[in-house]
């Protein structure tokens, strides 16, 4: 059970007993600081529906739909939605994209005996690990298309970690690294909260076996990307200064992924603070990340971040929404060429940022039309995000009769009932 959880049925488990389902619901759904179109998109269905749920004009969602909210919701089991412990049921082992399983299996696989005579080219795992984060970045379909590289990367990744002595250990333990941060991107929103962590946490620890500041702090990157996902945003907000902090001695160094790495951290802080509301704090982690750009080669993208002019404009973007400063947002996006992204995932969220940006200001025809431009840059990526699946929904229900009939299109399309 992840600490939210654990603080929430402790705190308030007294005072939600002899509750219906419906507002048990509404009550963790708030506590979660979740917004009724957030939570509604995650699970695929309508803020409508949830609203009816939570007031008690429908009946409780079924048990396969309660499993789905309270894994969103981060609770260890069913019986903190409906009260009965004697219904306990648990909320794990997700799987809301079909290249999970393997992942996991991956992942979980425990290797008692490894074939110490078994040779392992370490540049060949980095090159691996590359071409994986390549595919990522450059697929339409990046969790599909990674989900058929990366398990066999992971699995002999963390065998020659376990057999190889030496600068070969340390090698391996880089391809390590860089493979379950791939696995943290890929199983995010997709996976139970467990297997999320456990990526995270793992990635962790193959950067302390590297001693490489660069690959502490970039496995610290994706240790924070989990935290602030799973509302530990203060957290979140001081691994990654930390992160940056540990780079600062070797900004002068010639590798570039040092510099980028540290421009990631920033970036990350920008994002974590603007959500905490801090607005200072969030541009002015934005300003020095953008500092850093001229320090890098002209169109430089680290291989995983994407560090670069083009990542730190689309931040810019992000921070602008997340503090509801929607004519700031479209300012900021009109300033970008999606183009120059080299990502198609992240090519689509500009387009979902700038849709946010849209609604804020309640043009909801700007909106759908833009989340169209970002489903059709990534369609798999769309569907698999709560911020467009919530969208979606909002558009339905508040869009106006103008464009409810594309908006229910576009919803269906993300796999959204409504």
């Amino acid at each position: 059970m992840n600490l939210f959880a654990n603080e929430v049925i402790r705190v308030h488990g007294d005072e939600l007993a002899g509750k219906p389902v419906g507002e048990r619901i509404q009550a963790y759904r708030e506590r979660r600081g979740m917004s009724r179109p957030v939570l509604a998109g995650l699970v695929g269905r309508s803020p409508d529906w949830l609203k009816k749920v939570e007031r008690g004009h429908l009946l409780p969602p079924r048990l396969e739909m309660l499993v789905k909210l309270a894994d969103v919701l981060g609770l260890h089991d069913v019986a903190a939605l409906t009260g009965d412990q004697a219904d306990t049921v648990s909320a794990s082992r997700r799987a809301g994209h079909e290249a999970v399983p393997a992942i996991r299996e991956a992942i979980e696989e425990t290797m008692l005996v490894v074939d110490r005579e078994t040779h392992y080219d370490v540049g060949d795992l980095v090159d691996r690990a590359a071409y994986a984060w390549r595919v990522w970045h450059t697929s339409a379909t990046p969790r599909a298309d990674v989900g058929r590289v990366l398990p066999s990367l992971l699995r002999d990744a963390r065998r020659a970690a376990r057999v190889l002595t030496g600068p070969d250990r340390r090698t391996a333990n880089t391809a390590l690294v860089a493979a379950y941060a791939l696995a943290e991107q890929a199983l995010a929103w997709v996976s139970d909260s467990t297997l999320l962590w456990l990526s995270a946490d793992r990635c962790m620890a193959a950067a302390e076996q590297t001693d490489d500041p660069v690959s502490l702090a970039a496995a610290a990157w994706v240790v924070g990307n989990v935290w602030r996902s799973t509302g530990r945003e203060d957290d979140a907000l001081r691994l990654a200064v930390g992160a940056a902090d540990v780079l600062e001695p070797y900004l002068g160094a010639e590798e570039d992924a040092t510099r980028a790495v540290w421009g990631a951290c920033r970036l990350h802080a920008a994002i974590t603070a603007a959500r905490l509301g801090r607005e200072g704090d969030a541009f002015r982690y934005l300003d020095d990340a953008n500092a850093m750009v001229p320090r890098l080669p002209s169109g430089y993208a680290h291989q995983w971040t994407l560090f670069g002019q083009s990542n730190a404009d689309l931040t810019g973007v992000s921070v602008a929404v997340d503090l509801r400063k929607g004519g700031t947002a479209l300012d900021k996006a009109e300033a970008v060429d999606p183009d120059v992204i080299p990502s198609r995932d992240r090519q689509a969220r500009l387009w979902l940022e700038t849709a946010r940006a849209y609604a804020q200001r309640r043009d909801y025809t700007g909106a759908l039309h833009t989340l169209q431009r970002a489903t059709a840059a990534s369609v798999e990526s769309m569907r698999c995000h709560p911020l467009s699946r919530g969208l979606a929904a909002e558009l339905v229900t508040s869009g106006g009769r103008l464009i409810e009939r594309e908006a229910r299109g576009l919803a269906s399309q993300l796999g959204v009932l409504t």
